[in-house]
């Protein structure tokens, strides 16, 4: 027989998993189908540093999970944003607005081993690992039935689908939602940068014609470096020695952090935004990357997508709590409309960053250098731009506000 399910989550990645947490005491039936083996971590648990902004943070706590880092993490008490060629500069200090920090920096693969160690907590839950989705079949008595393959079943029914599979979503195409690409023409390379100066809780973002170089202050006395580069000239970039990667980060960067001593191993990932034209279907929901990946540029793309999972969660528990349905159509439209904003407004805010930022114009230039004056100038300009930063854009999920999960 084919097992059936409340909710379906496909995708054990940052969203998928910390849905399946939020999920745990409701009630429903929940299971998570993992492409990766148990013997593995999926491969978005790596060296990657993420901003998690204070929302964040305060919504894992409430899950359990910041509690389980067996790493330190990089306290975020002052933002340094300038760009290269032009004049103005933006210093935010978290004290000036009431915080001890904006947030805090996760290396990706020790959040994936916390994730990992609160999901073993986790009663009930059913993890088909190996196991990847590969489409539908026909519907059957309001469920939907997912065909799937791998080392788990071959078949699983779900009164509601949650597609948390990544950019390139499985799901999402056969679900038959038309998505939206753009390719900034960056490749940005990441990896672990020790500098004469320790992190002092200051993120430093130096933006350029081909994407940021940024700063970000791990909890291990070292940096955690992002430095864009232009699509063309990435295998070039990838392919240089130790110093000469290092001669070319310091002189995009500047002498901030005095001389840039050492730098280990290199990703890199290529920036590129997707946006599904909806977020939802008859019993089925994007969430994450699978409804939309964003340019790093502002960090905001992990952030927005857990907000995502947690507004899910929170009107899954009370459809639980009433005997409801959880793939009902009307619980769905209920979760586009309180995401609509904070989707909205952050799409708008990382595409227009990106995009203004990389303009090497003179008269985009003079626009950028105004705009920093007056943010350096203006407190109730910085306080919005803060809030939205720190996850507090649109309908904030309740985790996320009061660190509770109810």
């Amino acid at each position: 027989m084919t097992a059936t399910h409340d909710v379906v989550i496909i995708g054990g990645g940052l969203v998928g998993a910390s849905l399946a947490i939020a999920l745990e005491g409701s009630g429903l039936g929940v299971a998570m189908v993992e492409a990766a083996p148990a013997a593995a971590m999926p491969a978005v648990f790596d060296e990657r540093n993420l901003s998690f902004a204070e929302a964040t943070v305060n919504a894992l706590t409430a899950l359990g999970v910041m509690q389980r880092l067996r790493a330190p993490t990089g306290a975020i008490t002052r933002i340094h944003a300038s760009r290269r060629g032009d004049f103005g500069r933006v210093v935010l200090e978290a004290a000036d607005h009431g915080r001890a920090a904006f947030g805090q920096v996760v290396v990706a693969r020790d959040f994936g081993e916390a994730l990992e160690a609160r999901l073993g907590e986790v009663a009930g839950l059913a993890r088909h690992r190996g196991t990847r989705f590969t489409g539908f079949a026909a519907d059957e008595d309001g469920h939907r039935v997912l065909e799937l393959a791998g080392e788990g079943p071959s078949r699983l029914r779900a009164r509601l689908v949650v597609a948390a599979d990544g950019a390139a979503s499985g799901v999402r195409d056969a679900l038959g939602i038309p998505a939206i690409r753009h390719d900034y023409g960056q490749v940005l390379m990441v990896a672990r940068l020790r500098a004469a100066r320790a992190p002092d809780g200051t993120a430093y973002e130096r933006l350029g014609d081909h994407g940021p170089t940024a700063l970000l202050p791990r909890g291990d006395r070292a940096w955690g470096l992002v430095h864009g580069v232009a699509a063309a000239e990435a295998a070039a970039v990838q392919a240089l020695d130790e110093a000469g990667f290092l001669a070319r980060v310091q002189d995009a960067f500047g002498w901030r952090v005095g001389r840039l001593l050492g730098v280990g191993p290199r990703s890199a990932y290529p920036a590129v935004a997707v946006r599904a034209e909806r977020t939802v279907a008859a019993r089925a929901v994007l969430v994450g990357n699978a409804a939309q990946s964003i340019h790093p540029v502002g960090a905001q793309g992990f952030n927005l997508g857990l907000r995502d999972a947690l507004i899910l969660a929170e009107l899954l528990r009370a459809c639980a709590q009433a005997g409801g349905d959880p793939g009902d159509a009307a619980l769905l439209a209920s979760h586009a409309a309180r995401r609509d904003e904070d989707r909205r407004r952050t799409l708008e805010f990382s595409n227009g960053l990106a995009r203004l930022t990389a303009n090497p114009e003179h008269g985009a230039s003079l626009l950028r250098s105004v705009g920093l004056l007056a943010l350096a100038a203006l407190p109730g300009l910085q306080a919005s731009l803060v809030g939205g930063a720190m996850g507090y854009r649109g309908d904030v999920p309740e985790a996320c506000r009061t660190g509770a999960v109810r």
